[in-house]
This record gives C-alpha cells, sequence and structure tokens, in this order.
C-alpha cells in the first residue's frame, strides 16, 4: 500500500476496539516521498479519527522524522517554550519526549493544555523500543468529557483551573522552562501569556495563570476535557513525596498544584474521578521500531507506561492554537 487516496478510518486495524492502526507496505518508496504524496490522506484520517498509527515506514534519524512530520502537517514544527518537564531538544525541533524515570507513570494529558495556547497536531517516532513497558496510551478527549459527572464538569467550567508553578531547585528551574536566562524574557512571556508572576528571590520565580478545564475543537467543534488539573495537583504524587514536600514547606511553595480558577481547593476525590475515567478508557500498543503515531492534541490525549530498559521516543508538535481569552488578549 503506497496511497492512501481510497483508505478511510473505517479500514484502519482496530487497536483495543479502536480503529487507528494504518500498516503499511511501500515496496521501496522513500519516506519523505511517501509524505509528500500523501500529506493530505494523512491529514484527513488524522482529523477524522483523532489518531493515526503509522506502522511500515523507514526513518533514518530525527532530522528525517522532523521533515516528514512538517511535511505531513504542512507547517515547520514548533519549538517547545514553557515546559513542563525535562526533554533533550534535537535539530529542527525535534525532542525526547519527557525523561521522567522509567518507574513514573506519565498521567493522561494533551500536551500544554494548561497554557492558554498550545499546538494542534503532535507526533511521535519511536526509535528504540523498550524490551519491557514503556507504551505511550492514548485518550479520546471527547468521551472523557462526556463521562466526566455533570456537577464536576459545571464546576471546573464555570471557575476554569488556575495553576500555580514554583520554579527552583526542587523542580524544573525558570531557565529551562523558558528556555531563556533573562528574566526579562521570562516576564515578557508571562505578560503577553496572561501569567502572573513574582520573584521571590535571585533563582525562585512563581507564576500562576488561570486557563480552559474543556474547550472547543476549532475544526469539528466537539466538546474536549481540556486541562491537567490531575497531573498538577500535588495529589498526582505518591503519598511519602507529598508528605515529605508538605513537612518542609508550605502549600503556597509546592513545584506545582492546581486550584479552581476562583482559588478554592480541588477535592482529592474529584481528581481520582477524573483519574479513573483515563485509565478506564486509555488505549495502549507495544511500540514497534520506526512506528509513527500521529495525534490531534485537542482530540487525544497521551501518556507513558513505566518500562526498564532502553526506550527512545521523539516528538514534534505544529499548529499553534489559542483559548477564545488568549485570542482575545492578543
Amino acid at each position: 500500500m503506497a496511497t492512501l487516496a481510497n483508505v478511510d478510518c473505517a479500514d484502519l486495524k482496530p487497536v483495543q476496539g479502536t480503529r487507528l492502526l494504518l500498516d503499511l507496505d511501500l515496496q521501496g518508496s522513500k519516506v519523505l516521498d511517501w509524505a509528500q504524496e500523501n500529506r493530505a490522506h494523512v491529514e484527513r484520517l488524522v482529523q477524522g479519527n483523532g489518531a493515526l498509527l503509522i506502522r511500515g515506514l523507514k526513518f533514518v534519524g530525527s532530522q528525517q522524522f522532523g521533515a516528514v512530520l512538517s511535511t505531513l502537517f504542512g507547517e515547520d514544527l514548533m519549538q517547545y517554550t514553557y515546559r513542563s518537564t525535562p526533554r533533550t531538544e534535537l535539530r529542527g525541533n525535534v525532542y525526547t519526549a519527557t525523561e521522567y524515570h522509567p518507574d513514573q507513570v506519565i498521567p493522561q494529558h494533551n500536551e500544554n493544555s494548561y497554557s492558554n495556547r498550545w499546538a494542534m497536531r503532535i507526533g511521535f517516532l519511536c526509535t528504540v523500543p523498550s524490551p519491557v513497558g514503556g507504551s505511550t496510551p492514548i485518550c479520546d478527549s471527547r468521551l472523557v468529557y462526556r463521562e466526566i459527572p455533570e456537577a464536576i464538569r459545571a464546576r471546573f467550567e464555570r471557575h476554569g483551573v488556575m495553576y500555580v508553578r514554583n520554579y527552583s531547585e526542587i523542580d524544573i528551574p525558570w531557565t529551562e522552562v523558558f528556555q531563556t536566562t533573562e528574566k526579562a524574557d521570562v516576564e515578557s512571556f508571562c505578560i503577553a501569556n496572561q501569567l502572573s508572576y513574582e520573584w521571590l528571590g535571585e533563582r525562585h520565580l512563581r507564576t500562576r495563570q488561570i486557563n480552559q478545564a474543556s474547550a472547543q475543537h476549532p475544526v469539528t467543534g466537539a466538546r474536549v476535557w481540556f486541562n491537567q488539573a490531575h497531573l498538577f495537583h500535588v495529589t498526582n504524587l505518591e503519598a511519602d513525596v507529598q508528605e515529605s514536600l508538605l513537612s518542609v514547606m508550605k502549600e503556597e511553595h509546592l513545584p506545582r498544584n492546581t486550584y479552581y480558577g476562583n482559588g478554592d481547593h480541588i477535592e482529592p476525590e474529584t481528581l481520582q474521578t477524573i483519574r479513573d475515567i483515563y485509565d478506564r478508557n486509555k488505549i495502549a500498543f507495544d511500540w514497534q521500531r520506526n512506528d509513527l503515531l500521529l495525534l490531534d492534541n485537542m482530540l487525544y490525549s497521551h501518556g507513558r507506561g513505566t518500562y526498564s530498559g532502553n526506550r527512545q521516543v521523539l516528538v514534534g508538535m505544529t499548529r499553534l492554537h489559542g483559548s477564545e481569552a488568549a485570542a482575545i488578549a492578543a
């Protein structure tokens, strides 16, 4: 199968009951040539499905991955600023996936949904599948939105989500998050992106921002659950880590935490309900070398399972989009 002209979403192979796998036989075609020939068809499948796992392509490195992703998405890849996790930047705005310790699960999240601007398209390439574990589960954000109890959903949508971050030696320093060593650059970014900020010392910065709990997809009109309240909240940490942090610092100094947009505390049981919905609906698969996963970042969230051994997954993003509030501010 070289061209996708006659392929639609119903032709994709199922993964845990959801049709998203496209298994290719390129018959000697070069991957960039294939991407140029099939760009419109891939876009049609991603837009119609929200997620597309392509198997059978052959990549020779991160630079080629970036070129293929830019071709398929029709735009140059974005630089990843205002980060929340450690990662390594490669050439052409290609990055390694989050470099948390392999024994840690990364919960489901839509990339940069803690912000008022985010990429609409995100692509992952597996260059080294881990021998044990290491999946990148995904989850339909429309389904999550529908399954969240109405009372929880209504309160979040009424107030939004407040993110409080303290950048210091305990978590990612502000120089890495904002990709600069100049305080003036940080302040300019905060002003442009509606973050309140305060310097609490030469190396300690605190920001606050209230953003959406849900969002409407600009193309499909679908309503999606689109925030990271459950991931940034202190209860996302293991109990002993929570206890250790709160024994040495006040709540307002935690590296990261979330509240309702009016400042009220979010109930731990509410966040557990949301986590349970993600866990119940996530779709996981075992990576194979050269697997390419393309997501509409609003329609599908992603995460990471634990693993052992070597693992490398690369990521690139494009098509910057902003919330209604961000668009008005701009």
